[in-house]
């Protein structure tokens, strides 16, 4: 037996995907031992959020979402050294890059959260007035 839902109340929504990649970098500007070339197993959140169509029932398309992040970011870092891609790849660059990628394709993009070990993250949520 199904539960009656009031859609009229299903105004907003946010979805969350998980992705995961393996990837080696090394900052230049940090005087400690990530200065030498490491790797880590990333672990990647891209969240969507936006108003709940009332004919699909959905904000976005779960497998669209992962198509983006496979063919935008994850074919450009899995295996890959991110020093060929960014200069200084900290994570919170790697954040803000993947967050620019991604916002011309995903439409709602609000927020990136990238693991690069576990229990320690960085959030970015773009450009925001003042």
């Amino acid at each position: 037996m199904s539960l009656p839902i009031d859609y009229a109340d299903a105004r907003r929504a946010r979805l969350d995907v998980e992705f995961y990649f393996a990837a080696a970098h090394r900052l230049p500007r940090y005087d400690g031992p990530c200065f030498r070339m490491h790797g880590h197993n990333y672990r990647l959140f891209v969240a969507v959020e936006g108003a709940v169509d009332p004919a699909s029932g959905m904000v976005a398309d779960f497998g669209r979402i992962q198509a983006v992040v496979q063919e935008q970011v994850l074919a450009r870092v899995d295996h890959r050294t991110l020093n060929d891609l960014l200069e200084n790849p900290t994570a919170e660059n790697i954040a803000r890059w993947v967050y620019e990628l991604l916002a011309p394709h995903l439409p709602g993009l609000c927020e990136v959260r990238l693991y690069e070990i576990p229990g320690c993250c960085v959030t970015y949520r773009g450009e925001r007035a003042g």
